[in-house]
């Protein structure tokens, strides 16, 4: 147990040390008096748990209506009505990131509320579509023994068709999560905050190191969240 648990621990502990590195990299080296001003431990930190915040609520409120969502378009009764949201889903995705955070900005105001409603919106997408995808992909011929075993429909789904659809769904969240995380840097054009807040900024005054922290974060971010999600999902694979 405590060599798994060594084991899962190597790479987050290694990435929390790289962005312990870069930010104290950037902090004790500013190029000049502007970067001095404008990284600093508060404000680092700051940008993240902000960014961290947005990125946790909005996936937890996609995950609540996603997967539900997706089981029930996957019901019999709603076979065509889930076909043409499983389409106008997959419409719905090549939509820019950007539009999607300007689009709520013109109907709700600018703000942080405003940039995780947002961010919720973009993320149930993947979710629903891979859940109803992983449901639907079972064989009707295993759905058809399960009835003729006796099973409910209740006991089918938690026992035959979610273990099975397991797989797909958490890769759904997979991206979900890191297209998530690289969407929330945007949220600072509607003022949303976020470690989008240091790469605007950086830009704005022409400073690479201060576009490198919140880049650099970002991606750290994104790396560590896939991976938790990852080890999540070998999880529950091997549970089922």
């Amino acid at each position: 147990m405590l060599l798994r648990a060594g084991k899962f621990l190597i790479l987050p502990v290694i990435l929390v040390g790289i962005g312990a590195g870069i930010s104290y990299y950037v902090v004790n080296n500013p190029t000049d008096i502007m970067v001095e001003r404008l990284l600093t431990y508060d404000k680092i930190l700051e940008c993240l748990w902000e960014h961290i915040v947005m990125v946790f609520i909005s996936m937890i409120g996609a995950i609540a209506v996603g997967v539900p969502a997706g089981i029930m378009l996957s019901r019999p009764t709603f076979y065509y009505p889930g076909k043409v949201i499983e389409t106008l889903v997959n419409i719905g995705q090549t939509v820019p990131s950007l539009a999607v955070l300007a689009l709520f900005f013109t109907i709700l105001g600018m703000g942080f509320n405003t940039a995780v409603f947002a961010l919720w919106i973009y993320s149930i997408l993947p979710i629903l579509r891979n859940t109803y995808a992983g449901v639907m992909s079972l064989q009707p011929e295993v759905i058809e023994s399960a009835r003729g075993m006796g099973m409910s429909p209740w006991r089918i789904l938690s026992r035959i068709e979610m273990p099975i659809a397991y797989p797909i769904i958490i890769a759904g969240i997979r991206t979900a999560i890191v297209v998530n995380v690289g969407t929330a840097t945007l949220a600072t054009f509607i003022g949303g905050g976020g470690l989008g807040d240091l790469i605007v900024t950086g830009i704005s005054v022409r400073r690479d190191l201060v576009i490198f922290s919140g880049a650099a974060l970002s991606a750290l971010l994104a790396i560590l969240l896939d991976y938790i999600i990852g080890r999540i999902e070998k999880g529950l694979v091997r549970w089922n």
